[in-house]
């Protein structure tokens, strides 16, 4: 039988349910600083190929490597946001292997004293949530790029991001299956974005992750043999790489096969995992201590003023909306997917106590606008003071709920530097709740209707409806629906 070739419908499901897969992945964070790790070499993304090069960049000799110490403050941020330890004293080493697109033939990493160990990430689980542990957190430089794809006879070698800071995310092998690695790498992708340390753009390559996946039998103590798929560039692609390197492996196993340790690639077009080179002879990469940095001691001082500089994080605004504010999950999740779209609606409720009509408005109208027009949020023209004072005006009763979608958030769009109350007064739009005024509409719709009136009185209650139209159209929209509902039916009933 051919192992490599085995047709998964032969399997059925019941043997893979047989089966738990276990799963730990290393995700590497490209630093958003100007400078490069150890160089003033600039770390800019997209720039032409190999034109953020220096001397230092290449690794010629006599060169002296410089640290960026927002490297080391970006680091501490993120093992502060998931309950790391910071390590005191941070060595350097120099991992030594040749690589085309690694100029100095070694990488500058930390080995012995990684920045953070232990923390955790959280994640969502049916109605409940997971921990994920995390092992470590190191800082590192990255390699330059190899282009494949541009030449048919040559691979090509561009080495701007050599030397660019990263941080290595390191989990423990806790995640279980295919979507909780992606809610994991998403919760990251968040993260690292609320705290501005790295973009999370996969696509560009400035998160990457390699998967470490193996099987085993469920109640299995023991851990199976691990692959690790390596530089998955999306987050989808990571799901769908676990999903099949796990069944893989299954199918494998269950035709008397063995799991090799593989370095595996993922082909995106056809959705398959692929042995790359093998990984049973680990890799001496002769670490040694990095000669020409000194060590950098993070003390408490350090750390204590790096937490004063932490943002609110996606989880603390989590539990604050759905226990303070008593918002749904659902609410609390949308309101938090972007950092300034929460920021803002932190600056309305900062305004108004009505925290579910603020919400409402941020999910509604304030979202369809941004969708409608690809913004950000920063480029929403009207004030989180409007949206504020639009629920104000709405629980006053001076306008009605459409109205204030329908006319005056478009206004305010238009003409972002006058108030809401503004806008309503000029477009004659303030609702008319005077009891007075109203009932004179309301006796000019009557006398319209006699005939509907006495069947109204009858029984046929629908026809309110008509009435409530009438007096809409007669008050140009500007009756208050509320105060003439409750004046019709009185005056109906007399």
């Amino acid at each position: 039988m051919n192992i490599g070739n085995f047709d998964s419908e032969m399997l059925a499901q019941e043997i893979y349910d047989k089966y738990e897969t276990v799963i730990g992945l290393e995700i590497h964070a490209q630093l958003q600083t100007n400078s490069k790790a150890y160089s003033a070499d600039s770390a800019e993304f997209g720039a032409l190929p190999n034109s953020h090069i220096s001397p230092i960049t290449l690794g010629h000799p006599g060169t002296l490597p410089r640290f960026n110490e927002n490297t080391l403050q970006f680091g501490v941020r993120l093992g502060l946001a998931v309950g790391s330890d910071i390590t005191y004293e941070n060595q350097f080493a120099r991992k030594n292997y040749f690589y085309a697109d690694l100029p100095k033939g070694y990488q500058i990493t930390q080995d012995k004293t990684p920045l953070c160990t232990g923390g955790k990430i959280t994640i969502k689980k049916g109605d409940g949530e997971k921990v994920i542990g995390i092992t470590r957190i190191h800082m590192e430089e990255d390699s330059g790029k190899s282009i494949h794809d541009l030449d048919p006879f040559h691979t090509l070698i561009d080495l701007n991001r050599a030397g660019v800071p990263l941080v290595e995310i390191v989990s423990e092998p806790d995640i279980r299956s295919a979507q909780e690695a992606y809610d994991y790498l998403t919760e990251v992708r968040q993260l690292v974005r609320y705290l501005e340390i790295c973009d999370g753009n996969m696509e560009e390559g400035s998160m990457r992750c390699d998967a470490n996946v193996s099987v085993r039998l469920k109640g299995a103590e023991k851990f199976g043999e691990r692959t690790e798929t390596k530089n998955l560039n999306s987050i989808r692609n990571v799901f769908r790489a676990i999903e099949f390197e796990a069944k893989r492996q299954i199918e494998v196993i269950e035709a008397g096969g063995t799991i090799k340790m593989e370095a595996m690639g993922f082909d995106a077009a056809n959705g398959t995992t692929h042995a790359m080179r093998s990984k049973e002879m680990a890799h001496d990469y002769r670490y040694f201590p990095e000669p020409d940095l000194q060590a950098v001691f993070v003390g408490e001082n350090y750390i204590s003023d790096v937490k004063q500089t932490l943002p609110p994080l996606p989880k603390e605004l989590i539990d604050k909306y759905t226990s303070k504010l008593q918002l749904s999950s659902y609410d609390a999740e949308v309101l938090t997917e972007d950092k300034y779209f929460a920021l803002y609606y932190e600056e309305v409720i900062k305004l108004t106590k009505n925290y579910k009509a603020a919400a409402n408005w941020m999910m509604g109208a304030v979202k369809s606008y941004l969708n409608e027009n690809s913004f950000e949020i920063s480029q929403l023209p009207i004030k989180p003071s409007h949206i504020a004072e639009l629920i104000q005006l709405i629980e006053s009763g001076e306008i009605n709920n459409s109205i204030a979608n329908q006319k005056i958030f478009p206004a305010l769009i238009e003409n972002p530097e006058l108030s809401a109350k503004e806008i309503a007064s000029q477009n004659n739009w303030i609702q008319e709740s005077d009891s007075n005024a109203l009932e004179g509409f309301i006796d000019s719709a009557l006398s319209k209707f006699p005939d509907k009136v006495e069947a109204y009185k009858a029984g046929n209650k629908n026809l309110l409806g008509l009435f409530m139209g009438e007096v809409m159209k007669a008050s140009k929209g500007k009756a208050d629906p509320k105060v003439t509902s409750q004046l019709l039916r009185k005056k109906l009933d007399e």
